[in-house]
């Protein structure tokens, strides 16, 4: 079908709150680059939100699934387990920097991944409440919404959000918000709202995802973890858009020298199968009852053996150097366009989590900016996408394997742009 003849489907069958307003469909993918159903080209610097960090259809991953599928599809994991699952757990407990033993339950996305991560922390602890920090996405499920640190569009029509979620400053230092304010706020949050007593779990991105892609310090992160501990609080990292590589280590915490009682995981652990984690020192993962976690899909045969395969790639093809190496490719192109473009700011990138801000003439926020380029840039056949509080951040989320020759034709569209517009 074309382009157009789904564009009419879409219209007529898919509810507006789940429907793309992009009017292209994808047809065919490989590694960084897309096909429409009309067989026009596209270079993808957006990777499924932070999913393909291997590229598409990697040929590894692709090979598994296949060899699985003729073996079992599904059994429901809780029903009769299987191989893949326990081969799963192991490796991610062997990779996961948790303090001390770590235990693993697998679900089917980052969202599931943080509800069972509050569900967990609930029962270790005896607690009920959690704080997160503003800028902050978990998730849109009504739990995860609560925890959101943006309202819109996540959680606008949709009545009460469920209670005991509280909220503390991220540090931002392009925001006005340094590290003591935002420890100052986090000790005023536990002291004015959310009794440390009744304090389950702290819930923070390494690296903000939606909020736009800023790093929290290992300073901020060591006396967070100081905090946690001083008050029997368990510390939960959420890394599913910046764990499997992202930023040049497998987990974006790993820069901080921190050790979590929780990390939630997702996005790029499948590949483009949808499978995501929490792994958990064991005595928090042990301490609800059986049968208390889990669910019909979780932890599938097929997506297990794409998470098998996709950790064999990382050490095989060194992904982790690639992101490390494509992070200093992007900053110094950044540092080029800081200089040649006025409204381009605050350039920053951990690994290849990379971003930049748009700003106007007087150094505010320029949404409408970030949107055009975003616009222009799918109009000339690169995927591109905004984020951050105030919309105004471009973001970088290509496979890490994408080539040089496809990665300059990208960034080179942007350049254009970038002279056009501003």
């Amino acid at each position: 079908m074309t382009n157009a003849e789904l564009n009419e489907l879409k219209q007529r069958y898919v509810a507006s709150g789940a429907a793309s307003p992009d009017q292209h469909f994808a047809d065919r993918a490989e590694n960084a680059e897309l096909w429409d159903a009309d067989g026009k080209r596209f270079i993808d610097f957006a990777g499924g939100i932070g999913v393909l960090n291997i590229g598409h259809r990697h040929p590894k991953v692709v090979e598994a699934v296949k060899a699985q599928l003729d073996r079992v599809m599904h059994t429901c994991q809780t029903v009769m387990p299987y191989e893949g699952y326990v081969k799963v757990a192991e490796q991610l407990s062997r990779i996961s920097p948790v303090r001390g033993h770590g235990k693993v339950m697998l679900a089917n996305s980052g969202a599931e991944a943080l509800e069972n991560a509050v569900k967990v922390a609930r029962a270790a602890t005896g607690r009920s409440s959690v704080i997160c920090f503003s800028g902050g996405y978990h998730g849109r499920t009504f739990m995860t919404m609560a925890m959101n640190g943006k309202v819109a569009p996540y959680r606008t029509d949709f009545g009460p959000m469920p209670g005991q979620v509280y909220r503390a400053p991220y540090p931002i230092d392009a925001l006005g918000i340094s590290e003591e304010d935002a420890l100052h706020g986090l000790k005023m949050t536990l002291k004015t709202d959310a009794n440390p007593r009744d304090t389950a779990a702290i819930v923070i991105e390494p690296v903000l995802g939606e909020g736009g892609f800023h790093a929290a310090s290992p300073s901020f992160m060591k006396q967070l973890r100081e905090l946690c501990d001083e008050h029997g609080i368990l510390l939960i990292v959420d890394e599913v858009q910046s764990g499997f590589g992202r930023t040049g280590r497998m987990f974006a915490v790993e820069h901080t020298g921190v050790e979590p009682d929780i990390i939630t995981m997702a996005k790029s652990m499948g590949d483009g199968m949808p499978i995501s984690a929490v792994v958990g020192t064991d005595r928090v993962m042990d301490a609800s009852g059986g049968n208390s976690l889990g669910g019909t899909y979780t932890g599938s045969p097929v997506a297990c053996a794409a998470v098998l395969a996709v950790l064999e790639v990382f050490e095989e093809e060194q992904i982790l150097a690639k992101s490390q190496a494509l992070g200093e490719k992007l900053g110094e192109r950044f540092a080029h366009w800081e200089q040649s473009f006025s409204c381009v700011r605050n350039s920053r990138h951990l690994g290849a989590m990379a971003a930049f801000d748009l700003v106007d003439g007087s150094g505010e926020p320029a949404t409408e900016l970030a949107g055009a380029l975003c616009k222009q840039a799918r109009q000339r056949g690169l995927i591109l996408l905004s984020c951050g509080l105030y919309g105004n951040t471009i973001r970088f989320l290509m496979p890490v394997t994408i080539g040089d020759e496809v990665l300059n034709e990208g960034l080179d569209i942007i350049e254009s742009l970038l002279s056009e517009l501003s």
